[in-house]
């Protein structure tokens, strides 16, 4: 049953993923070409540690030949997607710079292991592999009704969570019948459909049976063997060389020309092994390449680097600001269009934040003070939707630390007003917003109650609970339609 859920789990993330992902981000150099250079070096740097230590006759590392060495360092040289995800989630940062460049670099590692499995299986696809590119029509006929009909049909409750989970395990199904590995149906049925209208809603419906099925994941791993100490031992040194992984993936990011900032968030997302890493190692004992040890190793590996990983992403803002003068010295002369600086013009309002409460504060501001407000939000596609509607919204990350320093000129900048959802990417703007030294006004919206106080003492002017604050502007609409009539 354990086994069912895991895989399960796996499928419905990678759906997930999916429906996030934006092919044009893996086109993206500073993403395909980190991925790639990355696990090539970091292969051949363990590759060539393991093999040092077993020349050395060191502990289980004994026997081992160079091919078996370069086996468990491919293995080794995964970062894992799960994690990766729910760091993202939790802080509401999936569609930040360096949320996207870590997940672009994940689904790419994912697609390297995928093409690993298939060829070590000896497994080829089916002649009828080629009927699946009918699949790539998906996209184009979304856009008739009598193709979407049963995903706009299918509500906002049951029927939709039931969708969910359908649509990932039989495109599951329908690879496997093929010889292609079931998880990358589940994937590609996700991007496929990631341009409706409702593959957010449909993501965020799956999410609690996901985060459940992925609890069956885990247990499988905690019960994959009975550690030795010596396997303790050996996992231990293997999570005490992953800083190895943090530092190429810093230097390759940097090197591309991606700022100290956005390297080191995605890099500390990736600082840790992968399950992916897991699944590797379990070809390579039913192949006979290993011995059946050496996966307990890796398992024990992955759960303490889960636990070294979790504190740093948790303070990795913080560890970002302590170092940042140090770090910035590996920046690249150059900087990609999307990391330049914020030109705010004579903008005097600025909203961070444009989701659907953004764009209605937005619009509302606008007629009181017309062409100087400037709205900002990290999600690409939002900032061109609003940028085709005649919004004044670029891209940008509030929750930057040195975002208020590319903003120019801030100076003429009066009025901040926070509509973003997440409550701790709010307080961190706050805190951000009191370093800089902004001395205007700061208006912040909430979700509950017991956030209003946080939010004031976080140096906020104002804060407002969005639900009530929608009920009296529906209010006063009521009174402005009947004005006059009697009641």
């Amino acid at each position: 049953i354990l086994n069912t859920l895991a895989d399960y789990g796996v499928l419905l993330l990678l759906f997930s993923i999916g429906l996030k992902l934006k092919i044009k981000n893996l086109l993206k150099r500073e993403i395909w070409a980190t991925a790639t250079a990355h696990m090539l070096i970091s292969t051949v740097i363990f590759s060539f540690g393991i093999y040092l230590l077993s020349l050395i006759s060191f502990s289980l590392f004994t026997d081992l030949d160079y091919e078996t060495s370069l086996l468990i360092a491919f293995a080794l040289s995964f970062s894992s997607t799960v994690f990766a995800v729910k760091i993202f989630e939790e802080k509401g940062s999936m569609g930040s710079v360096f949320g996207v460049t870590a997940i672009g670099i994940l689904i790419l590692q994912d697609l390297f292991a995928v093409v690993f499995l298939s060829l070590s299986k000896g497994e080829y696809p089916s002649i009828w592999a080629l009927a699946l590119l009918a699949l790539l029509f998906i996209p184009a006929l979304l856009k008739y009704r009598p193709f979407s009909f049963i995903l706009d049909k299918s509500g906002h409750g049951e029927l939709l969570v039931l969708l969910g989970i359908i649509i990932p395990i039989g495109a599951a199904h329908l690879f496997d019948m093929v010889n292609l590995k079931p998880d990358l149906g589940a994937l590609l049925l996700g991007v496929l459909l990631s341009g409706h209208s409702k593959s957010k809603e449909l993501s965020n419906a799956m999410l609690s049976f996901k985060d459940l099925f992925l609890v069956g994941f885990f247990l499988t791993i905690g019960l994959g063997g009975t550690p030795t100490l010596e396997a303790i031992g050996i996992a231990v040194l293997l999570a005490l060389v992953l800083p190895i992984k943090t530092i190429l993936f810093f230097l390759l990011m940097t090197k591309f020309k991606l700022r100290a900032r956005t390297a080191t968030l995605s890099s500390l997302s990736l600082t840790n092994y992968s399950e992916f890493g897991l699944i590797v190692g379990s070809v390579g004992v039913s192949m006979g390449w290993m011995n059946s040890e050496w996966l307990v190793i890796l398992a024990i590996a992955l759960s303490i680097t889960f636990v070294m990983a979790s504190p740093l992403n948790t303070y990795a803002v913080q560890l970002y600001s302590r170092m940042h003068n140090g770090l910035q010295k590996f920046e690249s002369k150059e900087r990609l269009s999307y990391e330049m600086p914020i030109d705010s013009g004579s903008s005097h309002v600025v909203i961070l934040g444009m989701g659907k409460l953004g764009a209605s504060a937005y619009d509302a501001l606008s007629k009181k003070y017309g062409s100087t407000i400037l709205g900002i939000d990290y999600d690409e596609e939002n900032v061109l939707k609003h940028k085709s509607a005649n919004r004044n919204v670029v891209h940008g990350d509030a929750t930057d630390s040195d975002f208020w320093e590319r903003v120019c000129p801030a100076n003429s900048i009066n009025i901040v007003v926070l509509t973003m959802e997440d409550h701790s990417s709010n307080l961190l703007v706050l805190e951000e917003l009191r370093t800089f030294g902004f001395k205007g006004k700061v208006t912040v919206t909430a979700e509950h109650e017991d956030e209003i106080e946080q939010l004031i003492n976080a140096g906020a002017d104002k804060a407002f609970n969005f639900y009530a604050e929608a009920g009296v502007g529906f209010a006063d609409h009521i009174c402005q339609i009947y004005e006059g009539q009697k009641v």
